[in-house]
Formats: C-alpha cells, structure tokens, sequence
C-alpha cells in the first residue's frame, strides 16, 4: 500500500489538461480559456448617450437652443447639430455629429422647440461613452486560463466574440459492478441493496459542469466486465467503477484492467474509507477503481477523482482545505489516513456520527471531511486538523 500523499502525486504525475477545442460561446460557460481572445471592434463602436437627454456642444451649455429632430438607440442615420442646436437622444443612441455632451432630461426647461438648460454641474463631456471607451479594436479582451463566468460571457458576446477556444469537460463513464445491486424504486428481494453510487457520483459530476455521463451496469463477471470497460475505455476520458475492486472471489476490476491494457499505476492506499482504491491509465485515459461501499466512494471522489477532473479541464479544484479545531477527543488506530464526514463552522469542526463506510445519512449532512493523520491515533480537544471544505 501506498500513503495517500504517494496516491495523490502519483496521478498529478499522469495527468494534463484535455487538448483545446473551439465552441460557440453560447455553450462556453463554465469552460476555461485556451488562448487570449483580442477584440475586433472599438466598443462601443460610436461615441453614444449613457441617458435619455439632450445632445448638445457644451459651448453653447448657456444659451438657449434650438431643438431639431431626434437619435434613438438602433438609428440607421446621424443628425448634425450646429452652434446654437440640440437633438432629443436617448439612451444608447448615437451622439449627433458636432455634439459632444448630453443633458438629463430632468435638468432642461423645453418651450416650444426651445431649450434652456438647467444643470450647474454639466461638465465638457458628460452622460457620453465614448467610442472605445469598453474596449479597443486590437486590445486584449481576456487572457488564456480565464473561466467563462457569466460575466466574462457577457463581455465577450459585448464585443462580438462568437467563438472561443476553451479547454472541454471530460467525458465520464461510471461502471457500477455487483449482483446484489437493485434501482431504487424498485422492490428489493432478499439479499439485494440498492443502488446509490452512481447516483451520487453523477450528481457530484453534473455539479461541477459536467454533462457527458454514461452509467453502465456489469454483472460480477469477468467476461461481461471487460467488454463494459473496454466500451467505456473507448468512449470516455475518465472511467470511474464502482465496486469489485478487492480481493474476493467476485472482485474482477483489476483483473479486467489487466485484461483491456490498462497500465496499473497503484493499488490500495493506507486510508479509511477506501483503502482497495485503484487507479491505472491507458492512452492517456484515467481509469479510477473505487471501492463499493457508498460512503467510500464518495471519499475517493472527493480526493482523487475530482482533482483529476478538474485539471483535465484546466480548472481549480472547488474542495478548499482549511486548517479547524476540533471540538472535541476523538481517537483511532495508526496506520491509515482517515477521512471523517464531519461539519465545519467558524473555525471549528465536528466529526459526525454513523462514520462506517457503508452509511450515507452522515454524508448527506456532512460539508467537510476531517483528515486524520496517518500515525496519529488521539486528537485532543482543540487540535487544529485540515479540512477539507466540500462544494456546497
């Protein structure tokens, strides 16, 4: 077995960011830039009114003015003020040729087509964009390793941008493995249990973006295994299996993996929960072997699967690590990492009840995993531990 740092840079080491792709940048969000994206246009493209007002030549801001015609947001054609005129504009609308500010509506008194302003605090300038003024033709618009928020969306859609070359989400095959497993919904029989990991796991998944799920079920037989994994091995850039990753008599993951040419890269990791965990690789594939207890894969989720993912689509890992205290004793054997579902607030962390690896209700509850050292055995009232923050 291997420690658990030893697991963690051992898939870092075999890991890069999927090749970039270009998409519409309507699907964009929530991808990750793949090369600096320059602007085409000035924007606004035309100098234009931030209000609804007058257009007017601020020399001419104390006298009375002559009103001829108006400029509305979308007009095809300009008008031009001389000395002495303004137009109506309205918000977003080009400046008339000749005017070079805009006056509130509010602050003008209007007899007839005459117009006498009324604002002591009209500056050269004022309630006007200029054309330009957002951004440049030519100018970096947005730097590579960006995430596409919905900000960064908007602008680029503000200037022009239709395409954008983006690192993609992966590709995930989840294959639960085990007889025993039963839909919910369903009535169990004597013997069954149902089935929850790949519900949790594609939640888990979907949650951080990604869509491109495939959930395959495999009986505990060799044969029908290897053609699941192949098929998922074919179509996936991650396959997660869940269960069968033992040792017993019915456990064929690793003998399938063998089978389909998957280069084992380690087995067993000194952990609780998880410790059958498996990963291995194949054409720059990533193949994680989970253990089948629900509790346990999720864990493995949280350390090893998602992180993975993550850098695959060139982004941050979303689980935070904060250093907490503990709020009270808690004590286990040396020898392995533990990971407690437990709950984070203020500083301060609670391990949960019902911690067996095969339980979910604490899970449901938990926002953290508490990391107990591998050597250590009594935490103390106090003891400041790392916590693993997770995605909420």
């Amino acid at each position: 077995m291997i420690s658990v740092k030893e697991a963690k840079d051992l898939i870092s080491q075999h890991i890069t960011a999927l090749n970039p792709i270009s998409i519409d940048l309507a699907k964009a969000s929530g991808h990750v830039l793949a090369a600096e994206v320059y602007a085409k246009y000035d924007i606004p493209a035309f100098s234009q009114s931030s209000m609804d007002g007058y257009a007017i030549k601020f020399a001419d801001h104390e006298q009375e003015l002559t009103l001829i015609g108006e400029m509305a947001a979308g007009t095809a054609t300009t008008i031009t003020i001389q000395n002495g005129q303004t137009s109506r504009i309205f918000t977003g609308a080009p400046l008339p040729e000749g005017a070079d500010t805009v006056v509130m509506q509010e602050k003008i008194t209007r007899k007839d087509e005459k117009i006498t302003l009324q604002d002591s605090n009209l500056k050269l300038g004022l309630n006007v964009r200029d054309k330009g003024s957002e951004i440049k033709a030519g100018a970096l618009a947005m730097e590579k390793g960006n995430l596409l928020s919905p900000a960064a969306i908007g602008f680029l859609a503000g200037i022009g941008i239709n395409k954008v070359s983006v690192y993609p989400m992966p590709k995930i095959s989840i294959i639960v493995t085990g007889k025993e497993l039963q839909q919910p919904g369903k009535t169990l029989e004597f013997g069954q249990v149902y089935e929850s990991n790949s519900y949790s796991l594609s939640a888990a998944l979907k949650y951080e973006g990604i869509e491109q799920i495939v959930v395959y079920e495999a009986d505990d037989d060799l044969e029908i295994l290897k053609k699941v994994l192949e098929t998922a091995i074919e179509s996936s850039d991650v396959v997660l299996l869940t269960g069968g990753v033992s040792v017993g008599d019915y456990d064929f993951v690793i003998e399938a993996a063998t089978h389909c040419g998957i280069k084992q890269i380690f087995h067993k990791v000194k952990q609780k929960p998880g410790k059958p965990l498996f990963f291995g690789t194949k054409d720059q594939k990533l193949i994680f072997g989970l253990p089948g207890n629900p509790s346990s894969v999720l864990s493995c989720y949280y350390n090893y699967v998602l992180p993975s993912v993550k850098t695959l689509s060139h982004k941050s890992n979303s689980v935070i690590e904060v250093q907490a205290a503990l709020t009270h004793p808690y004590s286990k054997a040396a020898g392995l990492t533990h990971f407690l579902k437990g709950k984070y607030e203020n500083g301060l962390v609670t391990p949960l009840s019902a911690q067996e690896s095969y339980r979910l209700s604490s899970f449901a509850q938990a926002n953290c995993l508490i990391c107990l050292d591998e050597i250590q055995e009594q935490f103390k009232k106090s003891n400041i531990l790392t916590v693993m923050i997770l995605p909420d």
